[in-house]
Parts: C-alpha cells; sequence; structure tokens
C-alpha cells in the first residue's frame, strides 16, 4: 500500500532537522508531506531543500495560517490526488513518537481507521499537568457521552485513514477546523460503519517552540461536539 504521513506546521523549522532523519531512518516505507503556512521562520525552505536530496519528502505550501483542520483537508485531498492508500496524520514536534508510527503503518493495512490512543492499555502521556490532563480526560468522557461510540481518545491527532474512508466522509462537508476537526473525522467515519481501532502510544509534550493549544480551541471543541452529533 501507498502511504503518506502528512505534517502540518507554522515555525516547525527546529523540530523538523530531527525529525527527517528519524522518520527517514524506520523500517516502514512512506512519504512525508508536510503542509506548512508559510512560516516566517523559513520552514518551506528546508523542507524544500531536503526534497532536493529525498523524493519522498514533499511541500505543500499554502499562503496563510488557517487552522489545523484546513491544513489536514488540504493535505488529504493531494493525497488522494497523488493516488494514496493510506493517510496519515502526525504532529511536527516529537509529541508523536516515529517508534509509533512504525506500528500505527502496520496495523492500519488490517483496519479502516487506525487511531493512536492515549487513553488504551499501554498508552500514555508525558511531561503534562494536572489540569491538561483532566482537559483532555474530560472531553473524552464528554464526547462518549454525545456521540455515543465507544473511542477512548477523541481528541488525538496521531491517526491513519484508508482513503476510502476520507472518500465516503466527504471532506468537503467537514465543519470543524480545532482540535474538534478530529472529533468530527472520527465521529462520520464511525456513523459509516468503517472499522475503528485504537493503537496504544505515548505521547510527549514537544521538544522544542510553544504549544498551539488554547482555552479557545478547547472550548470550540466542547460546543462544537453538539453541531457535529447533528
Amino acid at each position: 500500500m501507498k502511504k503518506l504521513v502528512i505534517i502540518p506546521t507554522y515555525n516547525e523549522i527546529e523540530n523538523l532537522k530531527s525529525l527527517f532523519p528519524a522518520l527517514m531512518n524506520l523500517s516502514e516505507k512512506f512519504d512525508v508531506l508536510v503542509v506548512d503556512d508559510s512560516s516566517p521562520d523559513g520552514t518551506g525552505n528546508f523542507v524544500i531543500e531536503n526534497s532536493k536530496m529525498n523524493s519522498r519528502i514533499h511541500l505543500l505550501s499554502r499562503a496563510k495560517k488557517e487552522g489545523l483542520g484546513k491544513a489536514y483537508i488540504a493535505g488529504f485531498k493531494w493525497g488522494i490526488e497523488k493516488g494514496y492508500d493510506i493517510l496519515t496524520e502526525m504532529d511536527a514536534d516529537f509529541s508523536h513518537r516515529p517508534a509509533d508510527l512504525n506500528e500505527i503503518l502496520k496495523k492500519i493495512e488490517i483496519t479502516d481507521v487506525l487511531i493512536g490512543s492515549r487513553y488504551v492499555p499501554g498508552g500514555a502521556t508525558v511531561n503534562w499537568g494536572v489540569l491538561r490532563k483532566i482537559i483532555s480526560k474530560g472531553g473524552g468522557i464528554y464526547s462518549r457521552m454525545i456521540l455515543g461510540y465507544p473511542i477512548q481518545d477523541w481528541t488525538g491527532g496521531f491517526n491513519s485513514w484508508k482513503v476510502e474512508v476520507l472518500k465516503k466522509i466527504n471532506l468537503d462537508t467537514i465543519q470543524s477546523n480545532g482540535y474538534s476537526f478530529q472529533i468530527e473525522l472520527k465521529y462520520k467515519a464511525s456513523k459509516h460503519g468503517f472499522k475503528v481501532v485504537e493503537h496504544p502510544i505515548v505521547f510527549e509534550d514537544r521538544r522544542v517552540g510553544q504549544s498551539k493549544m488554547s482555552l479557545k480551541i478547547v472550548l470550540e471543541a466542547f460546543y462544537k461536539v453538539w453541531m457535529i452529533r447533528g
């Protein structure tokens, strides 16, 4: 199967300097698409230079910063157009470990959707404060209650999708753009009857740069769950 890992970026050049070698040395073979929102730190140019040396690395440059959901949708559409069979979401900041990516890319072949889950046995979070844990776990419980599917990690963004799932969902119907984007995708895949499997991952706090998390993003996820359910 032809596999693509999609990494949205904004000012992530320092992380990519370490991430590219880590990804290229994994036993699973896949291409990487960086979806960059015209980062002022030169992330886009860095990706272009690396793509000249390695044909597995690609850049999709967007004119401005428009949010996580729109970045992923642009990446999904690029991957579908280029004929990939499996599309995987991954953060640039090492909060998603390359070692876990290797296992995710193996196991997605036998299911429709593979969620890298912090909240199934074997999963964990590292260097998180109490408040962040409460918000994240509470969001999962809240989403299960409202949406009615037994997914443990609704908000996590380390997910792998068979292309036919994304085509059936119809990316043009996605309403969410922040962290609720992940909830909406998982809900629609479940509602369409696709097989969703959660695989344990260890989520580490980012190595370099500042988190994109904000109170606005958290609140958006809580109220948009009702809109997602329809």
